[in-house]
């Protein structure tokens, strides 16, 4: 089995192609510069790309132009606590990337003959984007197979979802034991040499982390109080 997976170098997705590379015959990796506000986020995609040994192709397109997020925009990135990260869709959201992203993936697919599309969606410790749900995936393999010469013809491309249903600890744990080289992947909404430790996205990986009973090896500007009091624990046992 073949399989195109998007690699955006965050913990999810790395993980993501993790499991692909283990399940199946031949893995390549595609990842986006998109205009996001920084570019680390593609060094850890290439860094992990280059770990594994899998084709790694890199599209840039424009989403900045259209903007609308605080990740394409000249918008703040808020500053949330873990319950207001539960409440609604923030302002993060890039709008319809995943749609976007996927329908690159899916041309590339049907290039290369690929049968299956890895997507490292999380339905449970998210940030509340609609396109990270399973219903949204159904109905993308639908359309990826009424509007592809591929799909129309029999051989239809599977959008593989692997960790929907997992909680952020359970896809570390996963990760662990496929040894997935953490150290290299990047999560923060910031650029910078190290994560802030503040935004939406380092909250549901220190929190991840935690819940799983391993320590985050990146370094932080700051810690959020509940990680710091779990490193606390942690040394005095």
């Amino acid at each position: 089995m073949k399989a195109v997976v998007l690699l955006s170098g965050g913990l999810d997705s790395s993980t993501t192609l993790a499991i692909a590379v283990k399940d199946c015959d031949e893995v390549h990796a595609l990842s986006f510069d998109y205009g996001q506000r920084h570019s680390r986020e593609l060094d850890s995609a290439i860094a992990i790309a280059k770990h594994y040994g899998v084709p790694h192709k890199i599209l840039k397109i424009d989403l900045r132009s259209i903007g609308g997020s605080a990740l394409t925009d000249n918008i703040d990135v808020p500053e949330r606590s873990l319950e207001e990260i539960e409440e609604g869709i923030p302002i993060t959201y890039v709008p319809a990337r995943n749609t976007i992203l996927l329908s690159y993936a899916l041309s590339y697919a049907e290039v290369i003959d690929a049968d299956c599309i890895y997507i490292g969606v999380n339905a449970l410790d998210y940030s509340g984007y609609p396109d990270c749900r399973p219903e949204y995936i159904e109905a993308f393999e639908k359309v990826a197979n009424l509007g592809t010469k591929r799909g129309v013809e029999g051989k239809k491309i599977k959008i593989v979802a692997p960790l929907m249903h997992l909680t952020k600890a359970e896809i570390i744990k996963r990760g662990m034991e496929l040894g997935v080289p953490y150290e290299l992947t990047w999560s923060c909404y910031r650029g910078g040499e190290r994560a802030c430790g503040r935004c939406d996205s380092c909250l549901l990986r220190l929190k991840g982390f935690m819940e799983a009973g391993y320590e985050d090896p990146l370094d932080y500007e700051t810690y959020p109080a509940f990680y710091r009091e779990y490193l606390q624990r942690r040394k005095l046992k």
